[in-house]
């Protein structure tokens, strides 16, 4: 029996990923007409069309869907096969993968991308940022092999290694200051003037439970997809926020009219960790880099 190539499938997955042939094709690095070649090459070798084609959409049939599916876990077991060989060699080499949400990368990755280059001169990080529930189906899929997140975050059957807390500041207008206490309480914070991001964020779900606000209310403002842009409002006297305190730590404040306040409280915080998919063959190495960035933040 003549088998699918890789190649092929890689295609396939491509396509389903873009949603457009040329889009699909720059993805792999191939012209879109050596894509839809190898396409169709998959589908007399299958015996069934794959996909629809017309000229503004493409559309994948109902075995194409299924098809698309299983080829994503091929592809992800025939990367762990390499991967495999990969990790009976040298610790934190070669290629790896790594997903980081929005609200993490610019405060963390600073502090702990240098240490980490000189200690594994020969790893060769690709950094990826998205938002969690994008990150956790990459990596489901194998396009990532491990994503730094804040917890809690469902992100199906992976390992994790919760690296440290980072616990959550109440951040003011220096003008619009409750009083001089230096901790502030969750029934402190007043509905019609806290400002979060947008929905995809689980920063926004991690803030509102700080706040002992488990529902989201309609009067609660939702505005911005950066913390800068949240910073930046308050800055205008808009409202309050809540900030990790990596972020603060990283100079967020800097050259602001904007102070801010610990809040008190056992969820008053988020968990940042390092996860990666159960029995991966690299497991070892992920333990060893979330151990790496668990000292490189905490120095």
């Amino acid at each position: 029996m003549i088998m699918p190539t890789l190649k092929q499938l890689q295609y396939l997955t491509a396509l389903y990923d873009h949603g457009h042939f040329g889009k699909a094709a720059d993805a792999c690095f191939v012209t879109q007409s050596t894509l839809s070649a190898g396409l169709r090459e998959l589908e007399t070798l299958l015996g069934l069309s794959l996909v629809e084609r017309t000229k503004r959409v493409v559309r994948f049939t109902p075995t194409g869907e299924a098809v698309a599916h299983k080829a994503f876990t091929v592809l992800r077991e025939a990367n762990e096969l390499v991967q495999l060989t990969k990790a009976a060699g040298k610790p934190l080499a070669g290629d790896l993968r790594l997903g980081i949400i929005p609200t993490i990368a610019p405060f963390f990755l600073p502090r702990a991308l240098p240490p980490l280059r000189k200690a594994y001169p020969e790893l060769r990080l690709y950094l990826r940022e998205d938002m969690s529930h994008v990150a956790c189906d990459a990596l489901q899929r194998g396009a990532l092999d491990a994503v730094l997140l804040a917890l809690p975050f469902p992100c199906g059957d992976v390992e994790t290694v919760v690296l440290f807390d980072d616990p959550f500041h109440a951040a003011f207008h220096k003008d619009d200051l409750p009083g001089p206490d230096d901790t502030f309480f969750p029934d402190q914070i007043d509905n019609e003037k806290l400002m979060l991001l947008e929905d995809g964020h689980c920063f926004k779900d991690h803030a509102m439970a700080a706040c002992n606000r488990l529902e989201q209310r309609s009067d609660l403002i939702i505005i911005g997809n950066s913390l800068g842009t949240l910073v930046q409002m308050v800055d205008n006297r808009l409202g309050v926020t809540l900030l990790p305190d990596m972020a603060l730590r990283s100079g967020i404040l800097d050259h602001t009219h904007v102070v801010s306040r610990p809040i008190s409280g056992d969820r008053a915080k988020r968990s940042i960790a390092l996860i990666w998919r159960s029995k991966s063959p690299r497991s070892a190495d992920f333990r060893l880099l979330a151990n790496f960035l668990k000292k490189s933040y905490t120095l």
